[in-house]
């Protein structure tokens, strides 16, 4: 036992002790990490002894601006890995949620927001590379001083670059001088007059007979995240530009759907006379009242959802030896962006009226144009509509979305000479096509279908009475 004085003089010793050990490590964290809220143990610590003073604990400024190594973002279970694209590099100053890269999956686009304020410091993958989730990213340096450095780093690159700008011209100067040569050999040689057919051929003579395939092309591969130029110009070269993610699911998913799928196509005419004069006649209302313009997906998906709910094997989907019969309605909505094609699905259409249709694909839309569209937006449709109509397509056959089992393809709403009542009348057609698969739906099912879709839009109250 230790008598009160002894006591005391080793709570002083070690005190002195853990305040020079912890000043220490602090300025040597480069060779021993501490973690400023660890307490240090000493061999011959008492117990009941504070053997690191309380003012020792706090966070000093050497941790607050301690370098940052951040993570990405977890992924969705169906993704595994993504090929990431960096917004920002070494030296910019990012403020606190700004965008610092993104990570293309095959399904969307990952943002990679700043955790905080601070200046990049060490990217620790390179642009384009493959990244999992939660995967260290590059190291952040916090602070909201440290922008200050970031323009500094542009000019740096721009005198370097203007000191290497006359590089390339260097060539030019070199031309003349290749070509100097090649004059005193002819003139030394002495018989210029038979030399002159062998090298410049008369210019009445005809043109060369090799074919244009024939003609050697200069290839040029483009480095990832450098955008190409796709100007044809009419020079002999290409260009190879790596494929996204998303277009290398979008080319494998179709090709799936094409080796899997028996695709049967069914056609029909839509007279849409009285949707254009309902949406005339009630658009103001409906705007003012829902802040959103109705517009021409929300019939043809009510009239969908309609059609399924009475034809629930075009619903449905097979799965091996069994056919999945699904008891609700999620239609996916193909929509085109830069990146590709994108299908977020609506949720429960068969409990929607119209406004509730446009109002969440108003929504869907604006995700999308942002880039926000996550992939549970994207999961789980049960029937696909495709519009492509709002590009001035007249005719054609979609292909089937999978796993599920059809799509409607909606396309321009042009004038055309029809027969009503034994007269011919000039009235707004729009051609429908339904791709289903004949696997499982027979042919009277799918042009029943069709015509279920067609009589509802035509005539919205066919949906009101349950016709």
């Amino acid at each position: 036992m230790l008598g009160p004085r002894a006591a005391s003089l080793t709570r002083t010793s070690l005190s002195r002790t853990a305040s020079v050990s912890l000043r220490r490590g602090v300025a040597s964290r480069a060779a021993v990490p501490l973690s400023c809220s660890q307490k240090l143990v000493f061999p011959k610590q008492i117990q009941g002894v504070s053997v690191v003073p309380e003012r020792y604990l706090q966070i000093s400024s050497v941790c607050k601006s301690e370098v940052v190594v951040v993570e990405g973002p977890a992924f969705a279970e169906s993704i595994s890995e993504g090929d990431i694209r960096w917004n920002k590099q070494v030296g910019d100053f990012v403020k606190e949620d700004e965008v610092v890269a993104e990570i293309e999956t095959d399904k969307t686009s990952v943002e990679c927001p700043a955790p905080q304020s601070g200046t990049i410091v060490e990217l620790l993958v390179a642009d384009g590379s493959k990244v999992t989730a939660k995967q260290k990213l590059y190291k952040l340096q916090p602070g909201e001083g440290g922008g200050s450095a970031a323009p500094a780093a542009p000019k740096a690159e721009a005198k370097n670059a203007s000191s290497e700008a006359p590089k390339p011209a260097a060539p030019k100067q070199e031309a003349p001088k290749a070509a100097a040569p090649s004059a005193p050999p002819a003139q030394n040689k002495g018989s210029i007059p038979s030399s002159l057919p062998k090298t410049a051929p008369p210019p009445s003579a005809p043109m060369s007979s090799t074919p244009v395939s024939s003609i050697p092309v200069q290839r040029v591969r483009v480095p990832d995240g450098v955008q190409p130029d796709h100007a044809i110009t009419g020079s002999r070269d290409e260009v190879r530009v790596k494929m996204n993610r998303m277009r290398q699911r979008i080319a494998q998913r179709l090709k799936d759907a094409q080796n899997t799928y028996a695709m049967l196509t069914t056609f029909n005419e839509v007279d849409m006379s009285n949707i254009i004069e309902m949406r005339t006649r009630y658009q103001k209302d409906f705007q003012k009242k829902h802040n959103v313009k109705l517009g021409l997906m929300s019939p043809f998906l009510r009239a969908a959802a309609y059609a399924l709910q009475e034809m629930p094997v075009v619903n449905a989907v097979i799965d091996q030896d069994e056919i999945v019969y699904r008891h609700f309605v999620d239609i996916s909505v193909a929509v085109a962006t830069p990146k590709g094609l994108l299908v977020p699905v609506l949720r429960n259409v068969e409990s929607m009226d119209y406004a509730q249709v446009e109002l969440e694909l108003a929504a869907l839309g604006e995700k999308a144009k942002n880039n926000k569209l996550a992939v549970e937006d994207m999961e789980g449709g049960t029937f696909t509509i495709s519009n492509g109509g709002v590009f001035g397509s007249v005719f054609g056959t979609p292909i089937i979305n999978p796993p599920q089992s059809a799509i409607l393809g909606m396309h321009g709403v042009f004038d055309k000479p029809v027969a009503i009542n034994g007269k011919v009348e000039i009235r707004p057609i729009m051609k429908i096509a339904l791709t289903y698969d004949h696997r499982l739906i027979d042919g009277r099912e799918g042009v029943t279908f069709l015509r279920k879709i067609k009589n509802a839009v035509e005539d919205p109250r066919t949906i009101l009475m349950n016709l």
